[in-house]
């Protein structure tokens, strides 16, 4: 988009918003509603129609709470503040960033009082966080973040303390362009998602930052390519293939229903990260992709299975949180949540976000920020608009430890089978499970029928000390 197109874009979205909401709020949708819930033969539909009725009737009542010209206004000004966040980001001057986030926030944080009311939430910033997680409130995600904080800075020190560190320069070795397309290609097949056939349902483009998107029969993902750092797409595909295929399988009977949705983005995370690390980066995949990995790449033939095993499960804190390794990347959000919890408590005012951020750096991270832009600003989601975002990354690896921890228990050789090329019965788990229940249930009691047990940060923690300390040697 041009620079000056920006105006005219926010202006476009906010009408387009406007228009949305006009038919989110029809009288008749309520009108319908009320005659549904109250009839007497409603207690006699299916559980599928309940679903539908509910999830309908909660995006009614949200959308009816919220005035159209919040709305509009809230549209426009992501529009604005997302262009100037680029170039505050730019220049690295928080201040230039900060009039337009303001303004902003003050709009997010009127959106927040209103549906705090309608969700019947305890505070402004559960309503924030209900949009991607419904039902999650602080209050339960705080004691199953702060667990998971503590078990990973105690893994953390025993990896930064043994003297097996793994050889990183193997992953910058050149590797053209048109060999990871290739490299791309046989991944995504490997995993099931197909982009080749007269039947794809998928394809695999180009673009800055990787992402995924589509349902049902037309989900596409793309990636970037960096020819002295192979690893890069090799990951961000296997993260957005696992994002597509949750998407492909979604039930297709349920399909342009509300039932036939994904069901949070936590529970969407969980796919992406099951597919890029306890899949993606496992001793037991590369056993069996590494011939494959090399085969369109000749500077890659002297490749071998152990030190690149080590090579792309290297921890070590980072002061960028989508360049983090498995074990710290949790630590990022942390500090997010934290930061955005404390906010909407009115405990921290915008002029302090800067030193706030760079203060759980330094305490939680031991790196110190040098300037906003590798700070407070590298990420867009704040400028955005989307704060309650960021925990659902979190969520999402959590849940994937608890979904591994009842899949191997039900499939106790499954990494058996992965090590021989056999994803099938895996991805058939995970289907079952998780794909096809789309939207039918809250995230909640998703996992809680997936895996028998409430959200909690045990599995993954057990399967991030068991592979690391077997990668480490201690």
């Amino acid at each position: 988009m041009p620079p000056k197109a920006v105006e005219l874009r926010s202006q476009q979205l906010a009408l387009l918003s406007r228009l949305n909401h006009k038919m989110s709020t029809d009288p008749e949708i309520g009108k319908l509603l009320k005659q549904i819930t109250t009839n007497q033969e409603f207690d006699r539909l299916s559980q599928t129609e309940k679903r539908n009725v509910h999830l309908i009737k909660r995006n009614y009542e949200k959308q009816t709470a919220l005035p159209e010209k919040l709305v509009s206004e809230t549209a426009k000004q992501q529009a604005i503040t997302v262009n100037t966040w680029k170039k505050a980001k730019k220049t690295r001057n928080f201040c230039l960033l900060k009039p337009d986030l303001t303004k902003l926030l003050n709009l997010t944080r009127q959106e927040a009082e209103i549906l705090m009311k309608v969700k019947a939430t305890a505070t402004p910033y559960d309503a924030l966080l209900d949009e991607y997680e419904p039902k999650m409130t602080e209050t339960k995600i705080t004691p199953i973040f702060a667990k998971l904080q503590q078990g990973l800075v105690a893994l953390l020190e025993k990896i930064q303390n043994t003297h097996n560190q793994p050889d990183t320069n193997l992953l910058n070795q050149n590797v053209s362009v048109e060999a990871q397309r290739k490299i791309a290609t046989s991944l995504a097949e490997k995993l099931g998602y197909d982009i080749t056939s007269p039947n794809a349902a998928g394809r695999i483009d180009e673009t800055e930052h990787p992402f995924s998107t589509g349902y049902y029969d037309d989900v596409r993902i793309t990636t970037h390519y960096y020819t002295n750092n192979f690893a890069s797409s090799i990951f961000s595909v296997l993260h957005e293939t696992g994002h597509a295929l949750y998407d492909q399988n979604l039930n297709q009977e349920w399909k342009y229903q509300p039932i036939g949705a994904s069901c949070s983005m936590g529970i969407h995370e969980s796919q992406s990260r099951f597919t890029e690390n306890i899949i993606g980066r496992s001793r037991e995949f590369w056993t069996s992709f590494l011939p494959k990995l090399k085969q369109p790449a000749p500077e890659l033939q002297s490749l071998k299975l152990e030190p690149f095993i080590q090579a792309i499960n290297k921890v070590e804190p980072s002061k960028i949180r989508v360049e983090a390794d498995e074990v710290t990347y949790n630590l990022h959000i942390v500090i997010r949540f934290q930061i955005e919890r404390e906010f909407f408590a009115d405990n921290v005012q915008i002029d302090e976000l800067p030193q706030l951020w760079n203060e759980k750096y330094q305490k939680h991270l031991g790196l110190k920020i040098e300037n906003d832009a590798e700070g407070v600003m590298q990420d867009t989601h704040w400028p955005s608009g989307l704060f309650g975002y960021f925990p659902t990354y979190t969520l999402g690896n959590i849940y994937s430890g608890q979904l591994l921890n009842k899949m191997t228990e039900k499939m106790p050789d499954w990494r058996s089978s992965l090590a021989e090329g056999n994803l099938k019965n895996v991805q058939k788990w995970l289907v079952q499970n998780i794909h096809s229940q789309s939207n039918l249930y809250d995230p909640e009691e998703l996992i809680r029928k997936a895996t028998g047990q409430e959200p909690n940060a045990k599995c993954y923690l057990d399967y991030l000390n068991e592979k690391y300390s077997k990668l480490y040697g201690f």
